[in-house]
């Protein structure tokens, strides 16, 4: 369903070898597993492969990790509570969804009356905005025409430069050239689609997948080609393989890390065999790693670039989910497309803002931004599970609730029958935002599906209003499934 045929890699392996001793009672709910180095030389194998397994199991509830105390066996999330159901279906061809609903969500975003469960941003209390202000104050105090000339594509040196140091740690040999700064992710992947693809030329894309991509497809005069995307195991590469011979596919769009809206982290096994099959093919993949920071484990995940042999691989991030969004600083590594992106960034926006890439790299540069995001992590985690547990307790007995790898959003099926699009209505009549499952797809599907944003510091506020979701949802049941 995912990969092509490939070899089980070892550290899975060892992960479901411990997870049949923890149902067979070997290993019983509460108890210590074994330190990573008792695992490694048990196993003969580095500690990081140990790592590796762990994060394995506990990506999928097996394990937790408790600060300075180790890995403990717990009860399976899937015993909790049941995930979304994969939807099979067929390689699709059509336009997207439910535009008219985009206004209503960019309208309440910041509407301080509303409780937004529907963009897919971080809470203003968890971002480091003062330390950013000074880091701002400094640069006008010690540099004041700052701003006076452009910083022309690639974008500054500085923030190129920091960028590449953390780019090496998943993609090997990746410098401040490879680099161009852009106005956020969005324009990122925008650029690559443009530098792979021409108008009228297909693109293939997960379902569901996130709108913007869609939108920005549809914008470009492309062709959307969506691929069935499991809920733990990503895009069917099989059926990406026939998509691209039957439709003539040039460009793949795809999300492997924290993927917007179903939250999974796919396996390097699975990114390896992507990047092979787009060598083989001579397609391009577009790679949006915006939520990559935000992670779970120990380790941050590697990226499909970095199996990338042939410069076909778009590596497209930002910092807009991490940092506060309003600096719109993100970048593009293009591989064999970078003189093009160039080219485009420049016809398009002309350069970035100045201070902003000046602020963020220095924040990048005084190691603020690994503090930070690690506090943010452990932060966005304790979020997405209390809401997690609510939606259990108040949404119609039936609902199955994803559970992500990373990132601050929730996929919520909802029983059969119940309607998103009225439920959406209904809730944004009580002030509370939410985005129904038909936007992050082409036609009318995922019809009793919602994406759900636990960017909230938890409260009796958030608490009452998803109690509302819930009576809300039970009253928008259309009777037909």
């Amino acid at each position: 369903m995912a990969a092509s045929a490939t070899a089980t890699p070892h550290y899975v392996r060892i992960a479901e070898s411990l997870m049949r001793q923890m149902q067979r009672g070997v290993l019983r709910t509460g108890e210590r597993a074994p330190s990573l180095r008792q695992l490694s030389l048990q196993e003969r194998v580095s500690v990081t492969t140990a790592l590796q397994s762990y994060m394995w199991l506990e990506n999928r509830g097996y394990l937790e990790a408790r600060p300075r105390s180790g890995f403990f066996v717990r009860q399976p999330f899937a015993n909790e509570i049941p995930e979304p159901q994969f939807e099979p279906g067929g390689v699709r061809e059509g336009p997207p969804g439910m535009d008219e609903i985009f206004e209503d969500v960019f309208r309440t975003a910041n509407d301080p009356t509303c409780i937004g469960f529907g963009a897919g941003c971080a809470s203003p209390e968890l971002l480091p905005a003062r330390r950013l202000n000074l880091n701002l104050k400094r640069i006008v105090h010690r540099d004041p025409l700052h701003s006076s000339r452009y910083d022309f594509p690639p974008g500054a040196e500085q923030l190129r430069r920091q960028i590449a140091r953390r780019v090496s740690h998943i993609e090997s040999g990746a410098s401040p050239g490879d680099i161009v700064v852009t106005d956020g992710a969005l324009e990122s992947v925008g650029l690559g689609l443009r530098a792979a693809a021409k108008p009228g030329d297909a693109v293939a894309v997960e379902s569901p997948t996130y709108f913007g991509v869609l939108a920005n497809i549809t914008a470009a005069g492309m062709k959307i080609v969506e691929i069935p995307t499991h809920p733990q195991e990503g895009m069917d590469l099989n059926a990406l393989e026939s998509a691209i011979r039957k439709h003539r596919i040039k460009a793949c769009v795809t999300m492997p890390n924290c993927h917007n809206p179903l939250g999974y982290v796919l396996p390097d096994d699975h990114k390896r065999a992507l990047a092979d099959l787009a060598g083989r093919a001579n397609v391009a993949v577009i790679e949006d790693d915006v939520y990559g920071d935000l992670a779970a484990g120990a380790v941050r995940p590697r990226t499909v670039k970095s199996f990338d042999n042939k410069g076909l691989v778009i590596l497209c991030s930002s910092f807009s989910k991490t940092l506060p969004p309003g600096y719109r600083v993100g970048w593009i590594m293009a591989g064999r497309f970078r003189a093009e992106v160039e080219r485009l960034k420049f016809v398009t926006t002309v350069a970035s803002n100045s201070l902003a890439q000046r602020v963020v790299a220095d924040f990048l540069e005084s190691g603020g931004y690994d503090r930070h995001v690690k506090r943010l992590r452990n932060s966005i985690a304790l979020q997405v599970g209390s809401v997690r547990r609510a939606i259990a307790r108040y949404f119609p007995d039936g609902t199955r609730i994803s559970r992500p790898a990373g990132g601050l959003l929730l996929w919520v099926e909802m029983p059969p029958g119940t309607d998103s699009l009225k439920l959406y209505r209904a809730a944004l009549a009580e002030r509370i935002t939410i985005l129904p499952g038909p936007v992050f797809c082409c036609g009318n599907r995922y019809r009793n599906y919602v994406r759900i944003n636990c960017c909230h510091t938890w409260s009796e506020v958030y608490e009452r209003a998803l109690v509302k979701l819930g009576r809300l949802a039970g009253d928008c049941r259309t009777h037909s499934g």
